[in-house]
């Protein structure tokens, strides 16, 4: 394969006109850097602005304004053919008439690579996906995970500097979603390609990123590894699109070094603090599920939903008049509360992260 590439996006930016002519910010000058060999996911809402921003990448559409660059040149205004970059499909775009080879083997006989090259370079990406003995078969033969597992050894083919992920698994069942992820990430590892990444699906983005680029209304909200926009969200928006989370007012009583004493609901609580705060200056902290203390003397709750998941434990409880979720993993054996009981709790205060 191929060194991979950097992606740099400077002030990018693409304006649609609707029918009204009216303007329509899908993507609101944006700068992002990808660094080579990173696998970087695209993760918000519908109509955030995370597949404009891919297909600008790819170049099936152009920038209103703003730069993309693949390496060192600035490809923004370049067709996609003249990139170096490939794309794996939502919907698998396979040759139907075509079997497992001759679809996989479709690019380089268009580039006019020698028939020897073309039988090297398939017969590797068969190998290494695991597909050997499928070379023979069409598509109408394969099921929709071994189809798209054909449609990124096209793409990996081609050995390109930048490998680009429009959705590939939201048609595969759960099961199979987490097995094709696995095997997407396995094999981006294997070849080390810098790989941008759409998807809708948290987990998926969790699961796979190096990177997590979170996008709302054409702007990036946070860039960041999974467990810092995790534990660190930068805003109740992300910490709330990411898993789930109990966002609740607290005050700030003491300020000394990178620790901070807060008070929430009268019970002061020593956190670790990410910028400078005031004493008596309101803020907002997020916990989440699995950082509520079951049995912990703090605060007396009443138990509003309680339901037994195998390995974990969910309860939905009100506090001062708000509904605080808990995750209770591992609850063989424990005390499990029904609706209407009263228990104790407290937060574990090393997963209480100040906004």
């Amino acid at each position: 394969m191929k060194t991979p590439k950097r992606v740099l996006l400077k002030n990018l930016n693409k304006t649609f006109i609707t029918s009204e002519n009216n303007q329509v910010v899908a993507v609101n000058n944006i700068d992002l850097d990808i660094q080579p060999g990173e696998f970087v996911t695209m993760l918000g809402p519908s109509g955030c602005g995370k597949t404009t921003t891919l297909r600008m990448i790819a170049g099936f559409e152009m920038p209103t304004a703003g730069q993309v660059f693949i390496g060192e040149e600035n490809v923004a205004s370049k067709s996609p053919d003249k990139r170096d970059t490939a794309m794996v499909f939502q919907n698998y775009a396979l040759f139907p008439h075509m079997n497992v080879y001759d679809n996989i083997a479709y690019g380089l006989k268009i580039q006019k690579r020698p028939k020897e090259e073309v039988k090297e370079r398939v017969g590797r990406i068969l190998k290494m996906m695991k597909m050997e003995d499928f070379s023979k078969r069409v598509p109408a033969q394969m099921s929709g995970g071994q189809q798209q597992r054909v449609s990124l050894a096209r793409a990996l083919v081609m050995e390109p500097g930048v490998l680009l992920f429009d959705e590939p698994l939201s048609n595969l069942d759960a099961k199979l979603r987490i097995h094709m992820r696995d095997e997407i990430r396995r094999i981006q590892k294997t070849v080390g390609i810098t790989s941008v990444y759409v998807t809708h699906d948290q987990e998926e983005a969790m699961a796979i990123s190096d990177k997590v680029v979170i996008m709302n209304d054409g702007n990036i909200e946070q860039a960041g590894t999974p467990q810092e926009i995790y534990q660190h969200p930068v805003s109740e928006f992300v910490a709330t699109f990411i898993g789930r989370a109990n966002i609740l007012d607290a005050t700030i009583v003491s300020v000394k070094d990178k620790k901070a004493i807060i008070e929430i609901f009268g019970v002061e609580y020593e956190v670790n603090i990410l910028k400078e705060y005031e004493p008596n200056q309101k803020v907002r902290v997020v916990i989440r599920p699995e950082g509520v203390v079951i049995n912990e003397n703090k605060h007396e709750v009443k138990v509003d939903k309680s339901i037994y998941m195998g390995q974990i434990h969910e309860y939905a409880v009100e506090l001062n008049g708000l509904l605080i979720e808990i995750s209770d993993s591992n609850p063989t054996g424990k005390r499990l509360y029904e609706t209407g009981e009263s228990m104790m709790i407290g937060f574990d205060q090393n997963s209480i992260h100040v906004l």
